[in-house]
């Protein structure tokens, strides 16, 4: 990466270093004129195409973006501001940089102005050693004597190179640079401003704690994504282990991500990319771009997919809950929510900000309720013979109402405000930071050049002339920066008016039970009565909680929401959520049914999800706990595993 301070520097240096090496797609560049998209899609041609070497910037990209893929910067001219120095060495110099990096400063050799440089730099190096790197987070605020570091320069230029000038600046830095001074200049950064309570410090950790517990496993995004991407046309292939190259972006998702995209552009090809975090960065091997929900290739590829095969869902399929002993079958209905904001998108659309998958279930009465994020998981395709067995249901009259309408009102009135609730409340606070920060950098370089415009026409008055800038083009920029601010808090204010969508119905599928499926068959379900069941699962609900209330900690029952499990435990003293699966079996049983959902979420958190297996005996019920209890994920069509439940009791210990 090479800085400039300047465009007409930038332009140059970009030719020059085309023509020395001969292949001009080797370069790519970013500044200041550029447009927030053509911004993004610079970065990250230079951080994924390998065709791409040399990234030549001004101070556009000395904020706000990540190029650890390089890891080599030369400075080729120097900021007045020296806090821009660690600004731009952060750009390389951040988590996830595999390389050692280094940085070359040019100075102008026998000038007064490189001597001084060739001094800040060494006393910075020698600080920076001693602080531990710290002290360029707070260049910015150090003065020299009272002065910037450009005055500094011009007054060592004006003083000359007598041995008393050499002494006068080599005090100034001493003084600037002090340790005592920069440690207070350090701690006085430290100190947090912004502020939570407890409360709220608690409320976020349990929400990234549960979302933590949800977390889609790697290996269904990959293999999602690995199949639909070759079926719309895209090269892809394995490098490292579960570390892809792609050689070849089909113009088809391209141009998707150019009608929904709000991030990053998608690239026509990448030279990694992986589906975990751990293998975003691997020694001696190129930086990864990490593709998950939210990254715009995927985003792409899904939008695509749901376009071409959104009618197989609105179609309907029968499921098999494998977990209800019960008969009363209730309608699934997939919705899809979307909020948008006042900003318009290329296809002069509103921008959607938050789109969410809702599952709404009908009972034979009529109820509806939210039966959380993913149901389905837990459930299953009807076999051939289950169909069969399943027809005389699909006659019944509740069937025949109007299911959509009910989920849709239901949504309304319950679903809506709850997902703008959230999506709200987070877009608040993001752009109330947002403006402060742009209306505070804005401002302060508004005000420079307006006084710069003044000083420059006093000059001019005066019979002195700037053969670099006159007044005119100081107080243009000015104006020129006032416009911008006035552009961006008017796209921010866009971006806070927020208004949902109505629902749209998307699919549905008839949710049978396993009592229903084995009555209709003439078998025997896993218990012969489904009130003894009931019984013990009950039983063994209660016995966890009581267990849990008894160690101390705040149990709460979400076995209705379809977590991935049944009991959430907050531990009072930290916070921390222990996620508790609960399995009730009574006396004789031998195994213990797993589904893929309960496994996932105990994959997903492995230090705070227990299995609960609970021993029913009469009245009396025994709960046993196993931490950790599961090694690996589910096979990519088991939709559960059994357990022996020796095996299980054996590992088990006492509540804890």
């Amino acid at each position: 990466v090479i800085f400039t301070e300047f465009r007409d520097t930038l332009n140059y240096l970009a030719e020059r270093i085309r023509t020395q090496l001969g292949h001009p797609e080797v370069v790519t560049t970013i500044y200041g004129g550029m447009g927030r998209e053509e911004r993004k899609k610079a970065k990250e041609a230079f951080t994924q195409d390998k065709d791409i070497l040399i990234l030549v910037a001004t101070d556009a990209a000395g904020e706000g973006i990540n190029l650890q893929r390089a890891h080599l910067m030369i400075n080729y001219d120097l900021p007045w501001n020296p806090n821009r120095l660690e600004q731009r060495f952060g750009r390389i110099h951040r988590i996830g940089q595999t390389e050692t990096c280094h940085l070359w400063n040019l100075v102008a050799a026998e000038t007064r102005e490189g001597e001084v440089y060739n001094l800040l730099l060494r006393k910075l190096e020698e600080e920076s050693k001693a602080l531990g790197g710290k002290v360029f987070d707070i260049l910015g605020k150090v003065t020299f004597d009272n002065k910037s570091l450009r005055e500094l320069l011009i007054n060592a230029i004006r003083k000359g190179d007598s041995p008393e000038a050499r002494v006068w600046f080599n005090q100034v830095i001493d003084k600037a640079l002090d340790r005592q001074q920069l440690i207070a200049l350090i701690e006085e950064r430290a100190l947090v401003h912004d502020s939570m309570d407890v409360t709220q410090v608690m409320h976020i950790r349990e929400d990234m704690e549960r979302a933590g517990a949800r977390r889609l496993q790697p290996h269904f995004i990959a293999s999602f994504f690995l199949a639909a991407f070759r079926l719309l046309g895209g090269s892809i292939k394995e490098r490292e282990a579960r570390r892809y190259e792609i050689s070849h972006v089909p113009a088809v998702i391209r141009n998707r991500d150019r009608l929904i995209g709000t991030g990053e552009a998608v690239l026509t090809r990448y030279e990694r990319i992986c589906f975990e975090k751990e293998l975003i960065s691997v020694p001696g091997k190129p930086l990864a771009a990490f593709v998950c929900p939210g990254h715009p290739l995927l985003d792409a590829t899904i939008d695509i997919v749901l376009e071409r095969y959104r009618d197989l869902l609105k179609r309907g399929s029968i499921l098999i809950d494998p977990d209800d002993p019960g008969e009363d079958a209730r309608a699934l209905v997939y919705l899809e929510h979307s909020i948008r904001d006042a900003r318009v998108d290329a296809s002069g659309e509103y921008r959607v900000v938050s789109k969410r998958m809702q599952f709404v279930e009908i009972d034979c009465d009529g109820r509806a309720h939210n039966v959380g994020y993913a149901p389905y998981l837990d459930y299953r395709p009807a076999t051939v013979e289950e169909r069969e067995a399943i027809e005389p249901l699909l006659k019944e009259a509740w069937l025949k109402q109007d299911l959509e309408d009910n989920a849709i009102s239901y949504a309304v009135e319950e679903l809506v405000p709850q997902h703008l609730g959230e999506v709200k409340q987070r877009r608040e606070e993001l752009i109330a930071k947002t403006m402060d920060a742009v209306r505070d950098r804005l401002t302060k370089e508004i005000n420079y050049w307006d006084h710069r415009a003044n000083e420059l026409k006093e000059q001019e008055l005066a019979g002195k002339t700037n053969a670099k800038i006159n007044s005119a083009k100081a107080r243009q920029r000015a104006d020129d920066l006032e416009a911008r601010l006035e552009k961006r808090m008017a796209e921010l204010e866009q971006e806070r008016r927020l208004s949902p969508l109505p629902p749209v119905v998307i699919g549905g599928a008839l949710v049978v039970p396993r009592g229903f499926v084995e009555r209709m068959k003439g078998g025997l379900a896993m218990s012969s009565d489904p009130l003894a069941r009931a019984r013990v699962e009950q039983m063994a609900m209660r016995a966890v909680m009581e267990a849990e209330r008894a160690l101390g900690y705040e149990p709460v029952d979400v076995s209705a929401e379809n977590r991935g499990y049944d009991i959430e435990s907050k531990v009072p003293l930290s916070g921390r959520l222990r996620f508790i699966e609960v399995k009730g079996r009574a006396a004789g049983s031998d195994k213990v049914t797993i589904t893929r959902n309960e496994i996932l979420t105990g994959l997903n958190k492995p230090e705070d999800f227990i299995l609960a297996v609970v021993e029913v005996d009469g009245e009396m019920a025994r709960p046993w706990y196993i931490q950790q209890p599961f090694g690996k994920e589910p096979d990519f069509g088991a939709e559960s595993v059994n357990y022996a439940l020796e095996d299980l009791i054996y590992r088990a210990t006492q509540p804890r």
